[in-house]
């Protein structure tokens, strides 16, 4: 299987693998044409510049003068691939975990699936796997599933193959091992698909050297899966409800014949309440079990949710402040809702939170009738 096939290329990120880096380089150039490899040295300090000296004149070498880890070197190589005119890039660690002999695989793969990301899948319940590699890969995958939709049973591996269209104008923000959780998320965001392809693994404790620190890299990942929920949970969860496939799907739940216009209606009319309620980024986290648990319908409860999507929010706080003037001062002050400031909002918390509240029930009950009678009037036609 010819990589030139895919107009493709293989990139290598290394940092100190003196060990293995020389087999890994041989068996990729066994392969694919040294015109078609591009190493980047991570300000290595042991022999891997002595090894790379002997490729200078048939791969690609790109050097960092000092460790800037390996998102920075995939980005510099993923820069490299797209500049010199590359489709796909195949991404290999230089640990020895990976074997090069699974390259053609990711090739045919591509021709059948052309402009998907596909994930060498390990097997992470072989004998002889860390428990931090399984660990971190679990934690990984749950994110992955939560932030996108999308289940993939290897979220961290360093062996993949990437369309380059797709990330020509994509900005990515983070530089060490996080930087391979942010790039298929945001993939995923943009609706590039993705291919799991099951590969072979080796953990030679006798050579492989693993740079990743447990307590500093699962803290940067812990902080990025943070900031990648928020984000979902303001734009890309609000965005999905309103696809074409979405609309299918609440079309099929609005008219299911099994459940009550009553619970339909119950369902919607929690999901504003929820939406409105002032626990503003968690409302999904708190409002999807107590649907499960209550039977209502998931669908419906999100699509009545995302009342709160961005442009919706000054109009929820101005009405949870109307309302709280009008409950606790009795009377309404135009003027000052008109004109109020991030201070006022600090010195009115009470106000606010007291007004969002009945805000909240008062707009589920008026859904709750409002589709309640809606329903009973379209599903009898």
């Amino acid at each position: 299987m010819n990589i030139s096939d895919i107009n493709g290329c293989v990139i290598v990120p290394t940092y100190n693998n003196e060990k293995t880096l020389l087999r890994v380089l041989e068996g990729i150039l066994n392969i694919i044409p040294a015109d078609r490899v591009i190493v980047i040295n991570d300000g290595c300090t042991d022999s891997s510049d002595q090894i790379l000296e002997e490729y200078k004149h048939q791969i690609f070498i790109i050097e960092n003068k000092t460790n800037k880890g390996k998102g920075f070197s995939l980005k510099k190589g993923l820069r490299k691939a797209i500049d010199l005119g590359f489709e796909y890039a195949i991404t290999i660690d230089s640990d020895g975990q990976h074997f090069p002999d699974d390259i053609p695989s990711f090739i045919q793969k591509c021709k059948e699936k052309p402009n998907h990301i596909i994930m060498g899948t390990r097997n992470m319940l072989q004998e002889g796997v860390p428990g931090k590699s399984s660990f971190g890969n679990k934690f990984s995958n749950f994110w992955f599933r939560i932030e996108t939709f999308i289940n993939l049973p290897d979220t961290q591996t360093g062996f993949r193959l990437y369309p380059l269209a797709h990330l020509k104008k994509m900005r990515l923000y983070t530089n060490k091992f996080e930087f391979e959780i942010e790039i298929i998320v945001r993939s995923a965001w943009k609706n590039i698909g993705f291919v799991s392809l099951p590969v072979k693994v080796l953990y030679d404790k006798n050579e492989r050297v693993s740079h990743f620190r447990p307590g500093r890299d699962f803290f940067r990942i812990s902080v990025l899966n943070s900031i990648l929920v928020i984000y979902a949970l303001f734009f890309f969860y609000p965005r999905k409800a309103f696809s074409k496939r979405a609309f299918e799907a609440i079309k099929n739940e609005a008219i299911k014949p099994q459940e009550s216009s009553f619970n339909k209606a119950l369902s919607i009319s929690f999901g504003i309440f929820i939406g409105i309620f002032p626990i503003w980024g968690f409302q999904l986290l708190v409002g999807i079990p107590l649907s499960i648990l209550f039977r209502l319908n998931k669908v419906l409860f999100l699509l009545a949710a995302n009342i709160s999507i961005p442009p919706m929010i000054p109009f929820i706080i101005y009405g949870s402040f109307l309302f709280g003037q009008l409950f606790i001062d009795g009377n309404i002050n135009h003027s000052q809702l008109l004109s109020f400031t991030s201070d006022d909002i600090k010195t009115n918390v009470y106000l606010y939170f007291t007004g969002a509240i009945i805000f909240a029930f008062i707009s589920a009950l008026t859904g709750f009738i409002i589709s309640f009678f809606g329903f009973k009037f379209f599903r009898n036609k």
